[in-house]
């Protein structure tokens, strides 16, 4: 299989499978990356461990802080505690959220927000590099015009006071 089919079937099976945790499997909050396919991930209980990704996963999907993925525990290891198993993305969360099978620890803390709560355009922060640009009444014009004519005045004073060299 050449790496786009593989690269392919992963992203598919991320993005369409509906994986329910069954069994010792668990939901887990991504923390930071480690290094070397090793990401500090917490449960539910709060317990922080690392977790490693497969190698089907590796190259092909990327998992960011904040990030929730289901796995599962592993026996051997003294660091490593567990083994990516499925990566959720937003709309398998909110179905998750739907049937109650998602973990409270995770929502009490605000972790993760529905699409009603916020909208896109709410989050975003204005350009510090524009000019503000509000519109209103014509009043604000008359006011800016009678300003710049004030200061004309003044360019005129100065150069009437000075003396003649």
């Amino acid at each position: 299989m050449s790496k786009a089919t593989k690269r392919k079937h992963v992203t598919k099976e991320v993005l369409d499978n509906y994986l329910v945790p069954e069994g010792p499997q668990q939901i887990v909050k991504i923390l930071a990356g480690r290094g070397n396919n090793l990401h500090c991930a917490q449960n539910e209980k709060g317990e922080q461990f690392l977790v490693s990704m497969p190698t089907k996963y590796r190259k092909n999907v990327w998992i960011k802080r904040g990030d929730f993925v289901v796995v599962e525990p592993i026996e051997e290891g003294d660091k490593v505690k567990a083994e990516i198993v499925h990566i959720l993305l937003k709309h398998q969360i909110k179905s998750l959220k739907e049937d109650k099978k998602w973990p409270l620890a995770f929502d009490e803390k605000g972790d993760t927000k529905s699409e009603t709560e916020s909208s896109d355009e709410d989050d975003l922060k204005p350009n510090p590099n524009r000019a503000a640009f509000q519109v209103g009444e014509s009043s604000d014009e008359s006011d800016d015009s009678s300003s710049y004519e004030e200061g004309s005045e003044e360019t005129e004073n100065t150069s009437e006071n000075k003396p003649d060299a």
